[in-house]
């Protein structure tokens, strides 16, 4: 049992604190701000926000991921766990490992290809209209049109996709934890 001052409450606080701090990071960056965002500024600029955005926003979430996992490793020794907690360390690990993938891998690949995109969009004057549906038919046509720009795309998409479905997965992760952290507040 330990008593109020003792350091490990001061961890389990910490380790509270993380947990809440990524869950809250992630809520706003995955589901308010871009969709806020792109319906404010032309595309060009969503995409230059988001490549100086995102490269914080994952090393955060790797950050958060791995403080997360150590704690609870030190506190819920492996002989020990149940199969809630071992699914609770699972899940901590996956978190972090869709973390890692984001900050160095479909983040950066991302990025890269949508420079490439931005700068033929740039050549054909697409991408200064503010929101998603303006000029659809231009981008369509310039994918029928220019091999090396739907080649781009599409290793856009791929690179984009990889990227959301790792943030997700992370995210009910993280969410589920913090589900389980708030069940069970007298084990942290």
């Amino acid at each position: 049992m330990t008593t109020e001052g003792d350091p490990a409450s001061m961890i389990k606080v910490l380790h509270l604190l993380v947990l809440s701090f990524s869950f809250g990071m992630q809520v706003w960056v995955s589901f308010i701000a871009g969709f806020a965002l792109v319906r404010m500024v032309t595309r060009h600029t969503f995409g230059l926000v988001q490549s100086k955005l995102l490269p914080l926003y994952f090393y955060s979430v790797l950050g958060c991921s791995f403080i997360n996992l150590a704690v609870y490793a030190v506190y819920h020794p492996r002989e020990l766990l149940d199969w809630h907690e071992s699914l609770q360390m699972a899940l901590y690990f996956t978190a972090l490992i869709t973390a890692a993938l984001n900050a160095q891998w479909f983040g950066p690949g991302t990025t890269e290809v949508m420079f490439q995109m931005r700068a033929i969009e740039e050549e054909h004057v697409l991408g200064n209209q503010v929101g998603l549906s303006s000029q659809v038919e231009g981008y369509a046509k310039l994918r029928e049109r220019d091999p090396k720009y739907r080649a781009f795309r599409s290793s856009f998409m791929r690179y984009h996709g990889l990227s959301a479905l790792c943030n997700l997965m992370g995210f009910i992760c993280t969410c589920t934890n913090l589900v389980y952290v708030a069940l069970n507040l007298s084990t942290i």
